[in-house]
């Protein structure tokens, strides 16, 4: 696919549309008070992983609603001090996977936490091990319409506060170093980390790689790729209610907690990616409250972004703070 979004000097200028409830911090401030009545109750069971130089964790903890949601913890074998956490939030559809995938992080001495997102883990990688007990109205086939009728009945209310808890969880380990915390990950898990960087105000950085869950009212209308077209497909069945629809969405727009991000901050976008178009991520890039941010641009690639090129990328720009 050629590029098909705007070109890249009007993406850098670009700012969206969507508009802030006058009660979203409120509205964030009750859900996160409400889940914290409920004690975290984060437990770490020791995994025998076969792995000689990272030790994993089997990790449960209270989530939303206090509902247990799973996840990994995996640190250094040699790790007797804390030591930098990393806290990873999945792409649409995948689970936390199997104890011994994904050894980057713990590699490069850092703990790396990733989070099971609640319902998902059918779609692709290792799987997952974390249901959604919650109900909602009629929705399209996906999680993008759950709940979607209200935005205290929509799925995203449920995990971005699971990640928020993810974090704290992840912190209370006693070889993680919470003063030197960072979240990141990719399409879903980056409009997930855009979401905490808006809500866990003492986060060292932010890495949101070609980020999913951005300025809604464009995305939904550029791009016929899922998961944005799933909004599309529901409003096709449900006509007149799109006004409803954008109103909830609102609540979970990650350009909105970008506004709220102070965190210094790397981004990465893709100028052929029709998943996540390069606008959408943009429009969160600049809402980025914090000075201290960059953008990663891929002229060529679709939703893979910068793959392992990004990686080096990161593991180069974080070690200025974790």
């Amino acid at each position: 696919m050629a590029l098909f979004d705007l070109p890249l000097d009007e993406l850098r200028d670009y700012r969206s549309d969507s508009v802030a409830p006058e009660d979203f911090d409120d509205f964030w401030a009750r859900t996160l008070e409400e889940s914290r009545e409920f004690d975290l109750d984060a437990r770490f069971e020791p995994v025998d992983a076969g792995l000689s130089t990272v030790h994993v964790y089997d990790v449960s903890f209270a989530g939303f609603g206090g509902h247990p949601v799973k996840g990994w913890l995996r640190l250094p074998a040699d790790a007797k001090e804390p030591v930098p956490l990393v806290v990873e939030f999945l792409g649409y559809g995948g689970g936390r996977g199997l104890p011994h995938e994904d050894l980057l992080w713990a590699s490069s001495g850092r703990a790396h936490f990733v989070m099971d997102t609640r319902g998902q883990g059918s779609g692709w990688g290792g799987g997952g091990g974390t249901a959604d007990p919650v109900g909602s109205a009629p929705a399209y086939p996906g999680f993008m319409t759950r709940g979607i009728d209200a935005p205290e009945n929509y799925y995203y209310r449920r995990v971005f506060t699971d990640a928020v808890r993810a974090v704290e969880a992840a912190r209370s380990h006693p070889l993680t170093d919470a003063s030197r915390t960072v979240v990141l990950g990719g399409s879903q898990g980056g409009g997930i980390s855009i979401a905490v960087g808006g809500l866990v105000p003492d986060l060292v950085a932010v890495a949101p790689d070609v980020p999913f869950l951005c300025d809604f009212p464009r995305a939904t209308t550029l791009t016929d790729r899922h998961p944005y077209r799933e909004v599309g497909l529901y409003l096709r069945t449900h006509r007149g209610r799109t006004e409803e629809a954008l109103r909830t969405l609102s609540y979970f727009d990650a350009v909105h907690f970008a506004a709220r991000g102070r965190a210094p901050a790397l981004f990465s976008a893709a100028l052929e990616d029709q998943t996540c178009p390069p606008s959408t991520v943009f429009a969160a890039f600049n809402a980025w409250a914090g000075s201290d941010k960059a953008i990663e641009v891929y002229d060529f690639n679709d939703h893979e972004g910068g793959g392992p090129q990004h990686v080096a990328a990161k593991l180069r720009w974080l070690r200025s703070y974790a």
